[in-house]
C-alpha cells in the first residue's frame, strides 16, 4: 500500500508531462569508472562543464555509494534495485540471467509499462549479460558497441581503444610471443614481464590530434542523437539508455583535451599508504592497472611520472566524455523534450588516483565507493541543490518509478529518493551500504552515514549461499578528523558507542552477522 500511494503522489511531481497524457521520458546516462571529482563536487581543476550545468537544473548527491565499487556487480545492483546478495553477481564473469534468471531490470520493468526502451553503449557490463545485451530488457536493440557508421572515416583502423597504428603492430607481437611462450593471463608475472618487451602494445593512455566520434564515446553520443529524434516521433514514452566508456582505462581521448590540462600543475595524492592498522586484505596493489604496458608489474609502486600521466589522462578523459554529454543533453533541448523527461546521471563507482597508493576501484574505502549521481525531472523544486543524506543505487529503480507514475515492483529492495529530492535535509536512511570481496572466502562490508565508514569482514563462502560467518577485521574512518583515511579507529575505545551504532545498523539491515 505504501508503494502505491507513493507511485501515485509522483503524478503531482511530473505533473506537466503526465496531464499532457503522456508519461515522462527518462534520459539514463551512465559514465564508466567516473567518480565525484568534477566541478560541481567543488573540484575547481576538472572541467565538466555540460554536467555542471545539469546538476544546476537538479539535485547533485554527495553522499551516495555504489553497491560493488566494480563494473559488473555494481551496474547490475543499480539496474535490478537489488543487492549484490540478491543478484549473486559478485564478479566479472557470472551472468545475471545465470544466477536469478527472472530478476527484474529497470529497462525491462519500463518497457512493460508501455515505455519504448533501447540505447547505445555501456549500460550493463557485457560480461554480466552475455552477447545480447539482456535482449529481453529492450523493446528496440540495444547497441553496446555502437554502429559503425557513427564513428569517424578515413582513419586508421581502431585495435581496441586505440587508433595508434602503432598499437596493431605491437598487440600482434606480443600476441605471438605469448603464444609462441604459451603464457596466459593467469601466469600474472609471465604476463606482466610480457607487457614490458612490447611497451605499444597495451598502453596505458593514447593523445592524438582525432575528431571526437574516432573513439566510441563520441560515436555513441552521435548514435544517440539519431535515436532520441527517433524516439521523439513514436507514440510511447521513452526509456533512452546511454553508456559512456570513458574515463575507464585505458586513458584514450582526443588531444584536445589532454590540451586542456598542464600536467605540471597536477598534484598528486597526498597520502600513498595503506590505512595504519586495516587489515591486508582491505588493500589492492592495482591490479587492473597492472595489465597496462608502462606500469611496472607488482609489487612495485607507481612512479610519480607515472602517477601524474594516469591523471592528466583521467582529467582528459571526463572532459571529453562531459563534451559528449553536452551534445546529447543539447539534442533533448533542441526537440523541446527537456520539460517532458526525466534525466538521471551516473558513474558506476568511484575510483582511487593515487590515494593509499592505489589506482582502479575494488575497495571498500571511500574513492572507490563514494559514487557520482545527479537527478533532474520535470517540475523539481527545489533545483541546484546538494544533499549529503546518505544514498545508495539500489534507490534509482523505485525512484524512477515514483517520479514516472509507476508502482514500485516489490522486488526492488532500494528506497524512493523523492523525500530528499524534496528536501535535501530530509533522509532515508541512517548510511549507506557497499560491499566487496577478498578472495572466495572474505566477504567485507561497509556502511557510510555523514561522518564516518565502518568497514566489517566476514569469513564466508558468499559463493554458496552463506551469508554469516564470523568477524574477522573490523575498521573504522572518521572523515571529519581524518578525510584521508590514514588510520583504523575500529579498537580505539574512544569510538566504542560508534561502532556498537554500527553494529545496530548491520543487525537491522541482516547482513554482516554472526553464524
Amino acid at each position: 500500500m505504501k508503494k502505491s500511494i507513493l507511485a501515485c503522489s509522483a503524478i503531482g511531481v511530473c505533473a506537466s508531462a503526465v496531464i499532457a497524457g503522456q508519461k515522462p521520458n527518462v534520459l539514463f546516462i551512465a559514465v564508466d569508472d567516473m567518480k565525484p571529482l568534477l566541478g560541481c563536487y567543488g573540484n575547481k581543476e576538472i572541467l565538466s562543464p555540460n554536467i555542471d550545468k545539469l546538476a544546476e537544473t537538479g539535485m547533485l548527491f554527495l553522499n551516495n555509494s555504489c553497491q560493488q565499487a566494480v563494473c559488473g556487480p555494481s551496474r547490475a545492483s543499480l539496474l535490478t534495485g537489488c543487492y549484490p546478495d540478491t543478484t549473486k553477481i559478485y564478479d566479472l564473469h557470472t551472468l545475471i540471467r545465470d544466477k536469478t534468471p527472472d530478476i527484474l531490470t529497470i529497462p525491462e520493468y519500463f518497457k512493460q509499462q508501455g515505455y519504448e526502451t533501447t540505447g547505445v553503449g555501456k549500460i550493463f557490463d557485457p560480461r554480466s549479460v552475455g552477447p545480447k545485451f539482456d535482449e529481453r530488457s529492450w523493446s528496440l536493440p540495444f547497441k553496446q558497441n555502437g554502429d559503425p557508421e557513427f564513428f569517424a572515416k578515413d582513419l586508421p583502423p581502431r585495435t581496441g581503444e586505440y587508433r595508434d597504428p602503432e598499437v596493431a603492430k605491437a598487440a600482434k607481437a606480443l600476441k605471438d610471443y605469448l603464444k609462441e611462450h604459451n603464457i596466459t593471463r593467469k601466469n600474472r608475472k609471465a604476463y606482466q614481464k610480457a607487457l614490458q618487451l612490447f611497451p605499444m602494445a597495451h598502453p596505458i593512455s593514447e593523445c592524438m590530434d582525432m575528431p571526437d566520434n574516432a573513439y566510441p564515446d563520441g560515436a555513441f553520443a552521435a548514435e544517440a542523437v539519431v535515436q532520441m529524434e527517433k524516439l521523439a516521433k513514436g507514440d510511447k514514452p521513452f526509456f533512452l539508455a546511454v553508456g559512456f566508456r570513458k574515463p575507464h582505462l585505458p586513458f584514450v581521448a582526443p588531444k584536445k583535451y589532454w590540451d586542456m590540462y598542464d600536467p605540471a600543475k597536477i598534484k598528486l595524492a597526498p597520502f600513498q599508504k595503506p590505512p595504519k592498522g586495516a587489515p591486508a586484505y582491505a588493500y589492492q596493489n592495482s591490479w587492473e592497472l597492472r595489465s597496462y604496458t608502462g606500469i611496472p608489474p607488482d609489487p612495485a609502486p607507481i612512479p610519480p611520472e607515472t602517477q601524474r600521466r594516469l591523471l592528466h589522462g583521467y582529467r582528459a578523459c571526463v572532459t571529453y566524455t562531459d563534451t559528449q554529454i553536452g551534445k546529447v543533453l543539447k539534442k533533448l533541448d533542441e526537440l523541446g523534450l527537456r520539460d517532458k523527461t526525466i534525466i538521471i546521471l551516473w558513474g558506476d563507482h568511484g575510483w582511487h588516483l593515487g590515494d593509499h597508493g592505489m589506482f582502479c576501484k575494488h575497495t571498500n574505502y571511500e574513492q572507490a565507493v563514494r559514487a557520482p549521481m545527479i537527478i533532474s525531472y520535470p517540475g523539481q523544486k527545489p533545483v541546484n541543490v546538494k544533499t549529503e543524506s546518505p544514498t545508495e543505487f539500489v534507490d534509482i529503480f523505485p525512484t524512477l518509478c515514483v517520479l514516472t507514475g509507476l508502482q514500485i515492483p516489490p522486488t526492488c529492495e532500494g528506497k524512493s529518493l523523492l523525500p530528499i529530492l524534496k528536501d535535501p535535509n530530509a533522509s532515508i536512511r541512517e548510511a549507506g551500504l557497499e560491499q566487496f570481496p577478498r578472495g572466495k572466502n572474505k566477504m567485507g562490508y561497509t556502511l557510510r552515514d555523514k561522518r564516518y565508514r565502518y568497514v566489517k569482514w566476514v569469513k564466508m563462502d558468499y559463493y554458496h549461499g552463506e551469508r554469516t560467518g564470523p568477524t574477522i577485521a573490523r575498521e573504522l574512518y572518521d572523515y571529519q578528523k581524518d578525510p584521508l583515511e590514514k588510520v583504523n579507529l575500529a579498537d580505539n575505545p574512544e569510538y566504542k558507542e560508534v561502532v556498537e551504532k554500527f553494529e545496530r545498523l548491520f543487525k537491522k539491515r541482516g547482513v554482516a552477522q554472526e553464524h
